[in-house]
């Protein structure tokens, strides 16, 4: 345990230090200034009417009330965030590869399994981070709009699918990780990530989004219909996902000499 807290010290340092946590901070920003984009759109009909087609994409996002705006939200997480958390944790993991410093991190005098561990929660950190400023930053962008039908009610339940949503989201990130280990940088993980997220689109419009991993939180989001519920077979899939994933990651780094 007195190595663990260092090892964690020095992943988060990592992360404070770095420009593309900063730089993945800023782009992630468009996705609520998006959302807040839409809103206006739909507040304004003379405007959504001139607009064209983007007025019916503005009306993808349904209403222009907090209800519609929170489910957003929750429906960039599920899938932007796949690409967002996917990245985080990519480099996280890949950046000791790419730049060298895998092999001095083996020959450290801790156990292997501890500096996996500490580069999972720092990812994971980061990432609720990362989620709660793009969603802080959504709620001041609703109020400057003045969005109608706002109640104690109506926030307290999107904001609990929201915060179901980031934790299913990030927890399918953890086999990014071993792609960034076994592929030793991070082209890997990153074709990974694209992939997944092009299956889940294909996936859920075939209707088997509850067994597909990466579908399951936009199905979760409300982004298809049948939103807002998880079942129990859906759990249980993103948890062996996630667990194959860490899993998987420790057991390559422990026997990373080996390989």
């Amino acid at each position: 345990m007195s190595y663990f807290f260092p090892a964690l010290q020095a992943e988060w340092l990592k992360v404070r230090k770095s420009k593309v946590i900063r730089i993945t901070a800023v782009v992630f920003t468009i996705a609520p200034l998006m959302a807040g984009f839409f809103m206006i759109v739909l507040k304004n009909p003379e405007f959504a009417n001139s607009s064209g087609l983007l007025r019916a994409k503005a009306q993808f996002a349904g209403e222009a009330d907090w209800t519609s705006y929170l489910r957003l939200h929750a429906q960039i997480i599920a899938v932007g965030g796949i690409l967002v958390f996917g990245f985080v944790t990519s480099w996280i993991f890949g950046r000791e590869y790419a730049d060298r410093t895998a092999k001095d991190l083996l020959a450290l005098p801790y156990s292997r399994a501890v500096i996996v561990i500490a580069k999972f929660i720092a990812s994971f950190i980061t990432n609720i981070l990362l989620s709660a400023y793009v969603v802080t930053l959504g709620i001041i962008i609703g109020w400057i709009i003045g969005l109608p039908l706002w109640s104690s009610a109506i926030f307290v339940h999107g904001l609990s699918i929201l915060l179901v949503v980031t934790f299913i989201t990030i927890s399918l990130s953890t086999p990014v990780a071993f792609i960034a280990s076994y592929g030793g940088g991070y082209l890997a993980p990153l074709g990974f990530v694209i992939l997944t997220v092009v299956l889940s689109q294909i996936v859920a419009v075939t209707g088997f989004g509850d067994y597909f991993p990466w579908a399951i939180p936009a199905i979760f989001s409300g982004l298809t219909e049948g939103g807002g519920v998880l079942s129990f077979n859906s759990l249980f899939i993103i948890i062996i996902t996630s667990l194959l994933g860490i899993f998987s990651t420790l057991y390559w780094w422990i026997f990373a000499d080996q390989h």
